[in-house]
């Protein structure tokens, strides 16, 4: 099993957290939130209000959002589903354990305890430069008051 962190549309209650669930995709079993132990700009951008973490480490904000441990067949799937590695790329990040809902070994116990675990993450650095300009934001809601509501990929044209 692996970690990854989410901190967009495959949050719980956001638009594409039914994969996370669907367990013909694989298994995603939720440990807790967290954050960026590094700062990182998290935008949202292009024509389907997309948000991306630029791999622009020390700039933007501690970035918020959920830990789950996930096996071989669901992290093949997440790196299809997220274009890995053209759109974005999948890198381990050190992050911070928020809220800790984890079971299981004494590894995973000891982790958090220790407050940092390592995550794959799923940011980008093959991004148009003008995104460095966008407005940068600590956490992510489809819903939020920036007003750009992603478009899911079955309504796109």
């Amino acid at each position: 099993m692996a970690r990854v962190f989410v901190y967009g549309t495959l949050k719980k209650g956001q638009p594409n957290y039914k994969h996370m669930i669907n367990t013909a995709k694989g298994l995603a079993k939720f440990q807790g939130r967290g954050r960026t132990v590094e700062k990182y700009p998290l935008v949202i951008a292009g024509k389907y209000n997309i948000p991306y973490m630029l791999n622009i480490p020390g700039t933007g904000h501690h970035v918020a959002g959920e830990i789950y441990s996930v096996d071989d067949q669901m992290l093949q799937f997440l790196d299809e589903f997220e274009g890995c590695p053209e759109m974005y790329q999948r890198t381990l990040m050190s992050i911070e354990v928020v809220e800790w809902e984890g079971k299981g070994g004494a590894g995973e116990g000891r982790a958090a305890a220790e407050g940092v675990v390592e995550c794959f993450v799923y940011s980008t650095t093959t991004y148009p430069p003008e995104w460095v300009g966008l407005p940068y934001h600590d956490s992510y809601d489809s819903s939020g008051k920036h007003g750009l509501s992603y478009v899911l990929r079955e309504s796109r044209d």
